[in-house]
């Protein structure tokens, strides 16, 4: 094509030493560079955020909790059966990964010198215990079981350090039932995640011994925790999942109860969904300025090429095509723009990423360092949705070459 010939022409023609243009052209590309790579950063954040945060609360509560319908709010739970009627109802769900029981009652730790409320959480040999092993800072995890008692525990590094406890110390706990209840458990293994929320107050223990305490038969559980293949499919699976057995009754009477993780901490996902909101304000933003950089660039360009445009016309060039041969030469800007912006944007992430240069207080955001996730299909369409929208901001100023005569162009220095 003609147009695209001239604008390669322009493009890469470095001759003219008295070329006004450059600053102005290496301010648009510049503008075009730190508005892509500040967009690339900040989504890359956003997502760790959402990703590591949704993964410690999922590695809490799973995906999925199956309940008693009469359960309320508080850590005092009331029971389900869990037999294998109920377990093969929910495998049979296409996109279930995973079904684990647990048990919770709540208590009080004693020491020689303090005391502290926490809930101890009762687990079976089934639990997936990943997540835990992932955040193990001491000892091991222990074999953990639904037919006996180890008075074996997990603990967290915020809990043994706010009670001076240490591996292998043996606790004291206590239990208001009808009466007070004591049991004497041995830390096994210290683990922290930083999400101060469960940390503070969550002991890990056996079923068999949390059954027990509530006085519950061997085949019920505070709930059924369930891992989903897709977490995109969260919804759609627990509305599966409710339609076979929410309101269903079990043999104890109690009534199954489906909810989402997102559905148990709707404060948490909601400020989560609220991170996305300013990356949208972020995005529009930065597309803006370097649009709008642009648009200064290829003014300055149009003006140091009006003997050119002149030229063209009289030969004859109509405006529509020269109009497309500067909208051809300001794609190879903003395209040069958006390569060196690539190049920083992901030069930043990839070193938070693998190095952790920037730390943050675990405490207040639940992580050790800036989280980063990479998403290669996210960081094309932010690249293609940069390059597009910059490209169309610049065709009403491209107007302005309409206005340009070809008698007075052509005598203009």
């Amino acid at each position: 094509m003609f147009e695209l010939f001239i604008a390669k022409r322009i493009y890469q023609n470095n001759e003219d030493q008295k070329q006004v243009s450059r600053p102005a052209i290496r301010i648009a590309m510049l503008g075009i560079a730190i508005g892509l790579a500040v967009m690339i950063v900040s989504v890359a954040v956003v997502m760790g955020f959402k990703k590591e945060i949704r993964e410690q609360v999922t590695g809490f509560g799973a995906h999925i909790q199956v309940s008693n319908f009469d359960s309320n709010q508080s850590y005092e739970t009331q029971p389900i059966a869990t037999d294998d009627s109920i377990l093969n109802i929910i495998r049979k769900v296409n996109g279930v990964e995973h079904i684990q029981r647990f048990s919770m009652k709540p208590g009080i730790i004693k020491t020689d010198e303090d005391f502290q409320g926490m809930v101890l959480k009762g687990v079976g040999p089934e639990y997936d215990m990943e997540f835990y092993q992932k955040h193990l800072l001491e000892g091991e995890i222990p074999l953990f079981s639904d037919s006996s008692a180890n008075n074996q525990i997990l603990i967290s590094r915020s809990l043994a350090d706010k009670l001076k406890l240490k591996l292998e110390d043996r606790i004291y706990t206590y239990y208001i039932e009808n009466d007070i209840r004591a049991r004497r458990l041995t830390i096994k293994g210290i683990y922290q995640t930083n999400f101060s929320e469960y940390d503070n107050l969550f002991l890990i223990g056996d079923l068999y011994t949390v059954n027990r305490l509530n006085q519950w038969e061997s085949d019920q559980a505070s709930g059924l925790e369930i891992l989903i293949k897709d977490y995109s499919q969260l919804n759609y699976l627990a509305d599966e999942i409710g339609d076979r057995i929410d309101t269903r009754m079990d043999k104890y009477g109690g009534i199954y109860f489906t909810e989402t993780i997102e559905e148990k901490n709707p404060q948490l996902f909601a400020w989560l969904d609220l991170l996305d909101m300013n990356i949208w304000v972020i995005l529009i933003l930065m597309i803006g300025v370097a649009g709008f950089t642009m648009i200064s660039g290829l003014l300055i360009i149009i003006l140091e090429r009006t003997n050119m445009i002149g030229i063209l016309k009289a030969l004859g060039a109509k405006d529509a095509m020269i109009r497309k041969i500067f909208l051809y030469f300001s794609g190879f800007l903003i395209g040069k723009g958006i390569i060196i912006g690539n190049l920083i944007g992901l030069a930043i992430c990839l070193c938070q990423k693998y190095f952790h240069i920037i730390k943050l207080d675990p405490v207040t955001y639940q992580v050790e360092s800036v989280p980063i996730e990479l998403n290669l299909w996210i960081f094309l369409l932010i690249n293609i949705s940069t390059f597009l929208v910059s490209l169309l901001m610049l065709i009403g100023p491209s107007y302005l070459i309409t206005k340009i005569s070809p008698a007075k162009s052509i005598r203009f220095e």
